[in-house]
């Protein structure tokens, strides 16, 4: 960490677990932006077998070409489709374990929309008050009386036949088995009364307790196989039923999987050798999809995967990288796209383009400027450390050394060694070399180099070096531009700030400003920031203000807005005794010049007719505010001076 604050940035950190999670998200967004989509055409034909039943199927094969796809379905006109074959397989679905820490905090987002960190303070809370098992545990073992206590509960609700008891084994092998799993402390209680996401959460656990003693699910699948009279390619059609219920009838886990799913439906009754009627058959363009961004729960699980982390660290360790500025949890609206549609009916072979919505991201884990810079630092000059079997070759050390079949202090010094070496040569690294500082063009004006790099405050551009005469002119990049991919034309237009528009009936310019929070309007001494893109009831975007293309009108128009909510604030000032009443997003409160802002007690029925004398009162009884004293940025020499006091 100490020397990430020297070549990067001040409060920054790293760590072993922290740094290797940021990393999965870098790449997988490095992934995401390098995929080319490319489009393919699936063919579906829906067969019509009387009394309004239909028959839905879908080629065997997928077309690369708009031209392949519309010559094969122009070729089925007068084609001829039999029922060649119909193979009906039974399957079985088998209950899922009982909850870990790490299962609970991937369900508990799927199906509650909880975050990690929601879910472990609603799980703690369950447990504090009894309800539940120790939260922080990766056994998925349950006690000879939670079985028993389950098994009662099958039989009295479902009878015998949902009734299959098992012992789970938890697969991992470093697994630490102190605890059971996450179970109710007494499963004939079913629900908790009270706090309403406790109440979710235990039933949540209470299900997935019970439904892992009840009996696997029965399906039949059935997968009929259409031929063609005058072609080699075969329609599938395919249909499941549902048998018996069994553990299904209380609880169906969750799944991430974001892919077109096969129909669940039962097939209509067909026979082997049955000639079919044709309705339609539709050609659909499909794109293929980049990997998924990682949500919360599905972060969790690829650590738990690697072996990474314990049950205890997935919650601390996913906030805090989200408190670092490491990543953040955002969405996306989606955006639209053209898809072309063939279809074959009665009247003949249509064409049709049409608008269809795509890479909407809900809640998904986004890297930031600061993290993708930090992550390629640390691959760099740390790579040993960052790399993923080291991570998890650590935790089966830590194994051996609970187990006794290592020494702590012989693992520390095969550790610390080549470590602390590359502590070391990390001094000999640049500070611009560190943050990445890329050079992207020349200023046409000056002839000066125009560089983006990390700043103190975040991303950045600037004109000119330090080394120059002239002082460099700096510039915030753009929102949705990084140091990666901003061009000097987009650089450049930054430049153009602070950007005149005329003056105001008071005389003073008016000026768009590129600020360190984003694009205000400043006239004198009043500043009105621009608005920002924003959803409407639908979804749909409604654009702000553009501060390259904003006019004086409509300048004007939002410091107007600005002096009208001013006025607004203001309900009544004594200047003389330093003392305002003030209108804020909270309510009426008063503002003092000895004791900054004072609250205005609930018991006040009507604040804003406060006279002077009664404020005086309320400033009088309430408390003076510390003075917040601002920790000292570590230095090289602190750091230092540290680090030998421990060596001694």
């Amino acid at each position: 960490s100490p020397v990430l604050w020297r070549k990067i940035q001040a409060g920054l950190s790293a760590g072993r677990v922290q740094s290797v999670a940021v990393r999965i998200i870098v790449e997988r967004e490095r992934a995401i932006k390098k995929f080319e989509s490319e489009s393919q055409f699936r063919i579906f034909a829906n067969f019509d077998l009387g009394d309004g039943k239909i028959l839905k199927s879908e080629l065997s094969k997928r077309f690369e070409s708009y031209e392949e796809a519309k010559l094969f379905i122009e070729e089925r006109v007068n084609s001829e489709f039999i029922v060649d074959s119909l193979e009906k397989k039974p399957a079985k679905k088998s209950p899922s374990a009982p909850f870990t820490t790490s299962t609970l905090q991937q369900e508990a987002s799927r199906k509650l929309g909880f975050s990690v960190k929601q879910t472990m303070m609603v799980a703690q809370k369950l447990y504090e008050s009894g309800k539940i098992t120790y939260m922080r545990t990766d056994s998925v073992n349950l006690s000879e009386l939670a079985v028993n206590q389950a098994s009662d509960e099958i039989k009295s609700r479902y009878g015998d036949k949902y009734l299959d008891v098992k012992n789970f084994k938890t697969k991992s092998s470093g697994a630490q088995e102190a605890h059971e799993a996450i179970r109710p402390t007494d499963l004939s209680v079913d629900s908790v009364i009270g706090d309403r996401n406790q109440g979710r959460l235990y039933d949540l656990i209470w299900k997935r307790t019970v439904a892992s003693q009840m009996a696997s699910a029965q399906i039949e699948k059935t997968i009929a196989t259409i031929k063609i009279d005058d072609s080699d390619e075969t329609f599938l059609a395919k249909g499941e039923v549902l048998k018996f219920e069994g553990f299904l009838k209380l609880y169906l886990e969750g799944t991430d999987d974001e892919e077109d799913t096969e129909s669940k439906n039962m097939l209509p009754p067909i026979e082997e050798g049955e000639v079919l009627n044709r309705d339609t058959i539709e050609g659909k363009e499909v794109f293929s999809r980049p990997p998924s961004r990682f949500t919360e729960a599905s972060l969790v699980k690829k650590l738990e995967e690697m072996g990474i982390g314990r049950p205890s660290t997935y919650a601390p360790t996913i906030s805090t990288i989200q408190d670092r500025n490491y990543i953040e949890k955002t969405s996306l609206p989606p955006q639209q796209r053209a898809v072309r549609y063939l279809k074959l009916s009665d009247e003949g072979l249509s064409e049709d383009l049409k608008q269809e919505n795509f890479g909407a991201e809900k809640n998904k884990l986004f890297p930031t400027e600061i993290g993708g810079i930090v992550t390629d630092f640390l691959v760099k000059y740390f790579g040993e450390v960052l790399d993923y079997g080291f991570t998890a070759k650590v935790e089966a050390d830590f194994d051996q050394i609970a187990e006794g079949k290592n020494k702590w202090q012989k693992m520390l010094a095969d550790f610390y060694g080549p470590f602390h070496t590359l502590i070391e040569e990390s001094g000999g690294i640049s500070r611009e070399e560190a943050a990445q500082q890329r050079e992207i063009g020349k200023d046409p004006k000056t002839g000066k180099p125009v560089i983006a790099r990390l700043g103190r405050f975040g991303p950045m551009i600037q004109i000119g070096t330090k080394d120059d005469e002239e002082k460099p002119q700096f510039a915030s990049i753009p929102e949705g531009q990084t140091i990666e991919d901003i061009t000097l034309e987009i650089a450049l237009e930054q430049f153009k700030f602070p950007k005149i528009l005329g003056t105001n009936n008071e005389g003073d310019e008016v000026a768009v400003v590129l600020g360190r929070f984003g694009p205000y309007i400043k006239a004198g001494k009043l500043n009105a920031s621009l608005k920002r893109d924003k959803k409407d009831e639908d979804g749909n975007i409604i654009p702000g203000d553009n501060p390259g293309t904003i006019t004086l009108e409509r300048a004007l128009e939002l410091l107007d807005e600005k002096k009208e909510a001013e006025a607004r604030k203001y309900v009544n000032v004594w200047e003389d005794e330093g003392i305002s009443l003030l209108r804020g997003p909270y309510g009426i409160y008063i503002k003092s010049e000895k004791k900054g802002n004072v609250r205005i007690p609930k018991t006040v029925e009507e604040p804003e007719k406060l006279t002077l004398k009664e404020c005086l009162e309320l400033e009088e009884k309430a408390p003076m505010k510390k003075k917040v004293v601002k920790k000292k940025t570590p230095t090289k020499k602190m750091v230092t001076k540290k680090t030998t006091t421990k060596k001694k």
